[in-house]
């Protein structure tokens, strides 16, 4: 069953081979999207090459819609847009794919039913196709080689989407099995390496020791240590100086 979450229909219109029926399923589940609609596809309708293309999005396929025309197959939708590479005369709106997935989120969020249309491997959509269409998607392509794959198209529209209808963290850490140091672990480790240098005589010449104790914890305070960080070069010291007391 589809969720039930507001997403867009995605249209595949004459669809002419099977495995990239089954990719763009897959690329659609990668980012949420269960809602595939077909129409006419080449090879008729199951195809087991689609679903052994779609791997795990393999449900994708079974609560596909089928229908003959792109016009019923977007019948039920208040917004459509038309992916598509080439320039075809007509006077409509053309998005980005990010600009397109925004839109089509502000208008699912208020309720209307939204759907992207691609088009055939070959050729892409036909004018009678964009047409119908409210807006077209255009891909910022390379001019000279323009022509995406369908479930490529899919895939970065689908990503589009899934940015503009969901919280994504632009950055993160990986912490790896531990924490951020805290003021006094960090502040203990400036008052170890402050000590031992002290006793190696790095404070030289004296007039200059404070300035120099002072950017040596400026130092610690911009490094973002880790609890992991702070124990590997306290253990880095240490070692140090126990190779030093048994004579280097």
């Amino acid at each position: 069953m589809s969720s039930d979450l507001p997403q867009p229909a995605y249209v595949l219109v004459s669809p002419q081979m099977g495995e990239n029926i089954g990719a763009a399923a897959r690329a659609m589940w990668n980012f949420g999207l269960d809602r595939m609609r077909l129409v006419a596809p080449r090879d008729g309708w199951p195809n087991p090459k689609a679903v052994a293309m779609a791997s795990g999005a393999g449900r994708l396929l079974d609560d596909a819609q089928l229908f003959g025309a792109t016009q019923d197959a977007v019948a039920d939708a208040d917004f459509v847009l038309a992916t598509t590479a080439r320039p075809r005369g007509l006077t409509k709106p053309v998005y980005s794919p990010e600009a397109a997935m925004r839109e089509l989120a502000e208008r699912s969020a208020q309720g209307q039913k939204v759907a992207v249309l691609f088009g055939p491997e070959r050729a892409g959509l036909e004018n009678d196709d964009i047409a119908i269409a409210n807006g077209i998607i255009s891909v910022p392509v390379n001019p000279d080689f323009p022509s995406l794959n369908l479930a490529q198209c899919v895939l970065l529209t689908a990503y589009e989407w899934r940015r503009a209808s969901a919280e994504v963290t632009e950055l993160t850490t990986a912490m790896g099995g531990t924490e951020w140091a805290n003021q006094a672990e960090v502040a203990a480790l400036s008052r170890h390496y402050e000590e031992r240098m002290e006793e190696a005589g790095f404070f030289f010449p004296d007039h200059k020791a404070e300035g120099m104790k002072r950017n040596l914890r400026n130092l610690w305070s911009r490094m973002p240590l880790t609890r992991s960080d702070v124990q590997t070069f306290h253990g880095i010291l240490r070692q140090m100086v126990r190779w030093k007391d048994r004579g280097g």
